[in-house]
C-alpha cells in the first residue's frame, strides 16, 4: 500500500456570479468565504490499482493512526503483514502505537518511507494529483461537497481500477 495525504481548504465564493452568456467561460470574484480545512488522507493499492480515500479534521499523529487502524481492521482485516509506502512527514510515526491496545494494528503494518534527500514518488501523491485535477481543481464550500466528490472520483477510478506498474 501507498499512502499520502493532502490539506485542503474549504472555500466558497463571496458572491454570487452571473450566468455566464452564451460562448462565454464562467465568471467567478476573486473574493471567497474560507469555511476551514480538511485533510485528505489516500491509500493506494499499486497492484490492484485499488483506492480508499479517507478525510480529517486535522492531520496529527492521532489521525495517522486511525487512517493505520482502518487500513488494518477495515480495508484487510485478514492480511497478515501490509507493507506501506509513505513519506518521512512528523505525524508518519509508530510512537502513537506504544499502547498496548495498539499491538495488533503494529505487528501487522510494515513502514517502508520514502528517502529523504532523493527523487522517489510515492504512487499515493500520484493519486493525489489526479484527485486533484479530476475533482478538487475548484472552490469546494463544505464538507458535504467535498465528500461527495471524493467518493465519487474514488468509486470511479476504482471501477477501471488496474494494478500500477
Amino acid at each position: 500500500m501507498c499512502f499520502d495525504e493532502k490539506s485542503l481548504q474549504l472555500l466558497a465564493d463571496g458572491r454570487v456570479g452571473e450566468p455566464p452568456q452564451p460562448g462565454q467561460s464562467r465568471r467567478r470574484d476573486y473574493e471567497y468565504v474560507r469555511h476551514g480545512t480538511r485533510t485528505i488522507l489516500v491509500f493506494v493499492e499499486p497492484l490492484t490499482g485499488q483506492r480508499h480515500v479517507l478525510i480529517t479534521l486535522h492531520r496529527t499523529k492521532e489521525d495517522f493512526a486511525k487512517a493505520m487502524r482502518y487500513l488494518v481492521q477495515v480495508l484487510y482485516p485478514l492480511a497478515l503483514t501490509i507493507h506501506l509506502v509513505l513519506d518521512h512527514l512528523n505525524t508518519h510515526t509508530i510512537e502513537i502505537f506504544r499502547m498496548p491496545e495498539a499491538a495488533p494494528i503494529v505487528s501487522r503494518l510494515k513502514f517502508h518511507y520514502t528517502p529523504l534527500h532523493a527523487s522517489w514518488t510515492n504512487i499515493a501523491e500520484i493519486e493525489l494529483s489526479a484527485l486533484t485535477r479530476h475533482c478538487l481543481d475548484r472552490r469546494i464550500a463544505d464538507e458535504w461537497t467535498l465528500t461527495t466528490e471524493l467518493i465519487n472520483s474514488e468509486t470511479a477510478r476504482n471501477l477501471k481500477a488496474k494494478p500500477i506498474r
